[in-house]
């Protein structure tokens, strides 16, 4: 006799099998807790009925969601959407679900955090160079799931990242060994009211090569601007009102000092031969405006955030929960020796 096709749920079968939904959970998944004989009835009236256990039920069963939460402040940026890239390349090959949250606004991370309860089907978060309050790491350890931070640090949980301050000292260097005495930074700030970590890190590293280097570090040198290529623009119009301009810039990201060069460039200031620049990234378009660069490896990073989770999930234990990948300087044209 052929099966019959029935639409069912895991209520209806319980109750016709005489047991609780959740004994025809287990029973269904092959979790522990559910006698010999009540499996195979259950699995046998299962069959009979054509009923197909979802994977949700079965997860659920398991005490796994099968799903990871991906936190990002922006999907569209180059920055984000490579880390995005290499997260979801990193779980490839699991059975693992990725949910994405945009947090743009503040008023969106913040609901984020408030709602953190509902978060709780998840078996991981990984938070993409998002800035955490005190109160909002404190309702992250009380989820009791793996978070891990990509692009950044917190506290003590897995996180990949990048040394700022010496891609800030490097970026420095390359324009002291060219000769340059008189050395900018334009710094960003973010959207936030929470503090980024990497501009005051990169800050660092650019003060610590001029002063190594005998060099005055002016306060009128180091401005701060919104992250972008309108921060750039606005960055080094202000540099170059100085009745003495630097002859070097250090921009706080490639997009930053694409800004800066469009400033150059309708000014009529010649770069690198009046000034030259560098820029942190390596930017999909940093070599199209020939901007030499301290290269970050950020899909890279996204990717050993997405295995740091494999391993916690599937092994139960990481070989190394804090990884610091290395950048290195990219020479193209906008760096030279001071006219």
């Amino acid at each position: 006799m052929a099966k019959r096709s029935v639409a069912l749920n895991m209520a209806d079968l319980a109750e016709r099998a005489g047991v609780s939904i959740a004994t025809v959970s287990r029973a269904l998944s092959g979790a522990p807790g559910v006698s010999e004989d009540t499996r195979r009835k259950i699995r046998s009236l299962a069959d009979d009925l054509s009923y197909a256990v979802s994977p949700d039920a079965a997860r659920l069963a398991r005490g796994s969601s099968g799903r990871v939460a991906v936190v990002t402040p922006d999907v569209s940026h180059w920055f984000y959407a490579s880390m995005l890239d290499g997260i979801v390349t990193g779980l490839r090959g699991t059975d693992l679900d990725v949910l994405l949250y945009e947090v743009k606004q503040e008023r969106e991370r913040r609901r984020f955090f408030v709602e953190l309860p509902a978060r709780r089907q998840v078996d991981a978060l990984i938070l993409v160079a998002l800035p955490i309050s005190d109160e909002e790491r404190r309702r992250l350890d009380l989820m009791g799931v793996t978070v891990v931070m990509a692009g950044g640090t917190l506290g003590d949980h897995p996180h990949v990242r990048i040394d700022d301050v010496d891609a800030g000292r490097q970026a420095t260097a390359q324009l002291v060994r060219a000769g340059h005495h008189r050395i900018a930074m334009i710094n960003s700030s973010g959207t936030w009211s929470l503090e980024y970590a990497a501009p005051s890190a990169r800050l660092r590293g650019f003060t610590t090569v001029l002063e190594e280097a005998g060099l005055e570090v002016r306060p009128e040198y180091v401005v701060h601007r919104h992250w972008g290529s309108h921060g750039g623009v606005e960055g080094m119009s202000e540099l170059l009102s100085l009745a003495e301009p630097p002859t070097a810039v250090v921009a706080f990201s490639d997009e930053v000092a694409f800004g800066a060069l469009r400033t150059l460039r309708r000014a009529g200031v010649a770069v690198p031969h009046t000034i030259s620049i560098v820029g942190i990234d390596d930017h999909d378009l940093a070599d199209m405006f020939d901007l030499t660069t301290v290269r970050q490896p950020v899909t890279q990073q996204g990717l050993v955030a997405g295995q740091l989770v494999r391993q916690i999930l599937q092994q139960g234990e990481l070989s190394s929960s804090h990884v610091t990948l290395p950048t290195e300087v990219v020479v193209r044209g906008t760096i030279g020796p001071p006219a």
